[in-house]
Formats: structure tokens, sequence, C-alpha cells
């Protein structure tokens, strides 16, 4: 009987050791499952109301069970509570308010309970797995991984990682690839998340990151930090653009991402599937890194709208369809590597747009200083195009106007500052119709045709305005390029209430708390009533 029982001492602790071992977790969490098991099954055999424990030795495999009790004056749970006769019994010297051991007899696990136990050691292990394997790869995202395919579902690609599992999601993979199982296959972390069953790693091979991790791979400038990427933009499966600069004045980024021959780069092409990869000089001046983004297309001229956050590129006739590429490519992704939106024009189109702008400026001019056409034009050739400019010029600068003087300067700074007083006035009158509050006129930075704006998108009180989120209020417009003959419907840009008026996100926030200041001062009023009343109450 003796062997027996030592027999299966040994076998217990083997199978701990080989679980801990096969599924690459501590061995400790193995025993402790182990334990939960037999407690569980200890509980049913003497009653699931006693708190009984186990231990297991994890080197010799004995197994001690017993039971906690509490030593009480009158025992009112006979399953968690022992008298102090009981208790002397036990332990000698036990006094009330202490928890004594009661050792109980091994017990024999019968088929029901073996497999309870079976089960809970499972669960144990699994969970411990799981953990070990979302710990391992947490830290990981952003690396790239080799793994070997070992399904494909619904499209998606399941890749066996070693020690887990990832999977390329359908929208996250090289279109037209063909990938089969068993084939070995290299992507990126894009991201690891705990869930309910089990930690998910996503991957990508459609992701910029994963090229700018296969060229740290090729290049060793790269790798060392002596070349930077410091933009990316894809097509997957069709084309690539990459920005890349050298910390090393010696060294030619472009040359050494190409390589000797094209070696470098074509190592990258060939493992994202044949995909074309423009690498261009990355450079801190917009309008230069806009006219390399374009490449191979040539340039003639870039105007940067920093209020829109837009930029026209002006290209020769016979570049526009070069510049614009096949289906729109080149330019989406010259705007998706310069986080910018580009507007492309031919030289026709560009002549064609100032045209229009110098005879609506004119016009401008004419009508609100009362001025002929021809002195309206010199203003809009002099680079003026609104009244705010001539308004709050130095006087010096439309005096110094070839055929000005400082009297007739004088005289169209007077009539351009009466001509905005009359747009105040007419968008203070044109705010009260629409019913919004004076009181939003008081909030920093708002004019009176902000607030009509405000009015018509039925923000008329200072409680509209301080509900709003800053965004809600300031965001900038954003928009796709529009390209000469897309002529198709698009959304409207979406943005904030005050897009269209510049603000940045600092002035916004700034309108929204001067708008909430009345809600803390409504709060501070009761208790300063409250507060007067109680001195009242004092004197009387």
């Amino acid at each position: 009987m003796a062997t027996a029982i030592s027999a299966n001492k040994a076998e217990l602790i083997a199978i701990a050791n080989a679980v801990a071992s096969e599924k690459m977790i501590d061995k400790g969490i193995v025993i402790e499952a182990m334990e939960d098991a037999i407690q569980r099954a200890a509980r049913a055999r003497y009653g699931a109301e006693n708190d009984i424990r186990a231990k297991l030795d994890p080197n010799s495999g004995d197994l001690r069970l017993w039971r906690v009790v509490e030593v009480v004056e009158q025992v009112d749970d006979y399953y968690k509570q022992i008298d102090i006769k009981g208790a002397e019994k036990l332990q000698k010297g036990a006094a009330i308010g202490d928890f004594i051991v009661d050792p109980l007899p091994p017990i024999e696990f019968g088929r029901i309970a073996a497999q309870a136990a079976k089960q809970v050691i499972f669960q144990k292990v699994r969970d411990a797995e799981r953990d070990r394997q979302f710990d391992e790869f947490k830290d990981r995202q952003g690396e790239i991984i080799t793994g070997v395919v070992k399904r494909v579902e619904f499209g998606h690609i399941v890749v066996d990682l070693g020690r887990a599992e990832g999977v390329i999601r359908r929208d996250q993979q090289i279109p037209r690839e063909v990938v089969r199982v068993n084939d070995r296959i290299r992507s990126l972390i894009l991201n690891v998340r705990r869930e309910n069953r089990g930690p998910q790693i996503f991957l990508s091979r459609a992701h910029p990151d994963f090229m700018k991790k296969l060229f740290a791979q090729e290049v060793p400038e790269i790798y060392d930090g002596i070349i930077e990427i410091k933009a990316a933009a894809r097509d997957p499966g069709s084309r690539a653009k990459i920005g890349v600069i050298s910390h090393d004045s010696s060294i030619d980024p472009v040359g050494a991402c190409v390589g000797m021959k094209g070696s470098r780069v074509q190592a990258v092409v060939q493992e994202m599937q044949g995909e074309k990869i423009d690498i261009i000089p990355w450079s801190p001046d917009t309008a230069t890194f806009v006219v390399n983004a374009l490449q191979p297309a040539n340039v003639s001229r870039v105007v940067i709208d920093e209020e829109e956050d837009r930029i026209e590129v002006v290209v020769p006739d016979d570049q526009l369809s070069l510049a614009i590429g096949r289906r729109g490519q080149n330019v989406r992704l010259a705007s998706q590597l310069t986080a910018k939106a580009i507007d492309i024009l031919t030289e026709a189109d560009a002549s064609e747009k100032r045209q229009k702008e110098f005879v609506a400026n004119s016009e401008l001019f004419q009508n609100e200083l009362d001025v002929d056409e021809t002195l309206a034009q010199l203003l809009v050739a002099e680079g003026f195009g609104a009244l705010e400019e001539v308004a709050y010029v130095e006087l010096d600068e439309l005096a110094a106007i070839e055929g000005f003087d400082e009297d007739l300067a004088q005289e169209l700074q007077s009539r351009a500052q009466e001509a905005l007083d009359r747009r105040e006035q007419a968008a203070r009158d044109e705010r009260r119709a629409l019913g919004v509050d004076d009181a939003l006129a008081e909030m920093p930075y708002l004019t009176e045709a902000m607030l009509v704006t405000l009015g018509k998108a039925g923000v008329k009180t200072l409680d509209d305005l301080a509900d709003l989120a800053t965004d809600e209020l300031v965001e900038k417009k954003r928009a796709e390029p529009r390209r000469r003959g897309d002529d198709a419907p698009r959304a409207a840009p979406k943005g904030g209430i005050l897009a269209e008026y510049g603000l940045s996100d600092e002035q916004g926030n700034e309108i929204i708390m001067a708008a909430r200041a009345h809600w803390f001062t409504d709060e501070e009023e009761p208790a300063a009533d409250t507060a007067e009343a109680q001195a009242e109450g004092d004197e009387a």
C-alpha cells in the first residue's frame, strides 16, 4: 500500500512538471491548480460549508488536507466554528478568537470528483497560459514577427507564432496575395488585446509601419538611426512612398535605401508582393516636401493655405495626369505622406482662378470703398485682398504704393473702417434677429459674424455654448483633395461650427471656459446667501 501511495505522489509531481514544461508556465501555478481541485473535491465530500484547505508539497508530493475553524464561546455555525472544549482536543492552549486547524483524512476521488478536478486544473492552466501569452506579446507591438500559416478562415489568415496564434484580418492583408497553409509569413504586430477567449494578437502586412520595419531590417543605416524614415504612405500591393532624411551629411538617404543596384529596396519590394516604392528626401519645408512627394511629376509652384490646412499645387498642363496618377493614386499618397489636403491645378486652371479672385476683390473694393475700377485693381495688384488688410495696414505701406499719397491712404483706411463698421452693425442686427443673447457678444474672440454663424447653428445662449466641446466649436474642416475633372459629388467636409474663422483649439477652449464661468458663479451665490442668513440669525 505504501508503494502505491508513493507511486501516486511521484505521478502527481511528474504530471505537474510535464504540464508546466509543455505550456511554458510556472510549475507553482500547476501545483496551485491541483490544490484548488483537491479543495473542491474535499468540499464535495465533507460539505461545501466547510473552509477546507489543501497543500501539495511540490517536491515530495505529500498532500495535507485540513479544515479551518474559529474558536468561539457559543457555536452558531458547526461547519466553521468550534467551542473551547473541542478546540483543546485539537490544539492545546487554544483561546477564543483563534483560528485552528482540524486535520482531515485523505479522500479518494470518485469518477465525478476526478472529472471535476480535471476541469478545474485545465481551466487554471489555460488561464495561466493566456496570461503568459499576453505578457509575452503586449510589449512587442510594432515588431515584425515570422510565423507559419495555420489556416484561413473567412478570408482571415491565422498564423502560428510558436507560443501563440495571431490573425491577419482581411483589411490588413496585401490585396491579391496568395497564401497557403504551412507558408512562412512575415507580418507586423499591430495590436495585442486581452479578451475573454484569450489574448488576441492582430497582425498586419498592409500597414505603413510594416514597410518601415522591413527597411530597418534591410538598411543598416536606418537600424543604427543614421537615416530616419519621417513619413510613409501605402496603397498596399500597388504603390508606396516614404520620406527619408539623413542625420549624417556624408550619407545620401535615398541612395542608402536603394542599395547597390537596387538590392535593398528590391528585397522590400519582393516581401511586399511587388509593391512599387518611391523613396523621396524628406524636408522640414512643407512646400519642398510636397514637390518631392509628387515625384515623378514636375511642379511649377506651391501655394500653402495655412488657415484651411490645404496646399494648392500648380503643374504644367502635360504633367497633370502624371501628378494625379492612375485613379488619383499619386496625389493621394502624397497627401497622406505630407498630412495635407492637396489640390492639383494646371497653369491654365491657376491663371483662371487668379483672374476670378482678382475680379472679385476689385469689385469688393469698388463697392465697399467707393473707388473707381483702376484704383481698386491697383490695390489688388499690390496684394490687398480684404477690407481688414486696408483698414489696419501701416499707413506708410499704403502711401508707398505708386500714385498714392498720405492723404489718399488715410481716406482709404477711413472708408475701409467705415465699411467694416457697417458689416459689424448688419451682423449685429442679424444676430439679434436670430435671438442670440447679448451675453455671447462678451465672450473672447467672438465677432458679430461668428455669433450669426452660432445662431444659425442653434447656439443662442451661454448654456448652449458651454455645452459644446472644443472640437465641435473650432475643429478645422477636412476634405479629400479636389482634382481637375473630378466632378463627382463629395460629402461636405466636417468641422466645428466656427471652422471657417480659423480659431485655434486654445482659443476655442478659452471661449467655452468663459461661457461656463457663470455655472460656478451660480453655485457660489446660494452658499453666500446661506452665510448671510446665518449671520442675520446670529444677530437676532
